[in-house]
């Protein structure tokens, strides 16, 4: 565990609040950095996926950088221009 890791730990374990704040957070992060993943497998850049989509880089830099409140028709048309296909898993 790096010191980073250590740390969250530890600011976790003293506010239940704060805690509950950091996973909503870490999961819109984790969404971001799917989707910018799923964008370099495929070799496109913001600025092609972009024109794919009809709209501009800063939307599509946009979406990887603040996924927390994405709509699932933008998520869903961002991974068909990919090639790819969205599957969410409810457990």
């Amino acid at each position: 565990m790096d010191d980073l890791e250590k740390y969250i730990v530890k600011r976790n374990s003293k506010s239940k609040k704060l805690a509950k704040s950091f996973e909503k957070g870490y999961e819109s992060f984790k969404i971001g950095v799917l989707l910018r993943q799923a964008r370099e497998e495929v070799g496109v850049t913001q600025k092609e996926l972009a024109e794919k989509l009809s709209t501009k880089k800063s939307a599509i830099s946009r979406i990887e950088n603040h996924a927390e409140d994405i709509r699932l028709s933008t998520l869903k048309s961002y991974l068909e221009a990919l090639g790819k296909k969205l599957q969410i898993d409810i457990r």
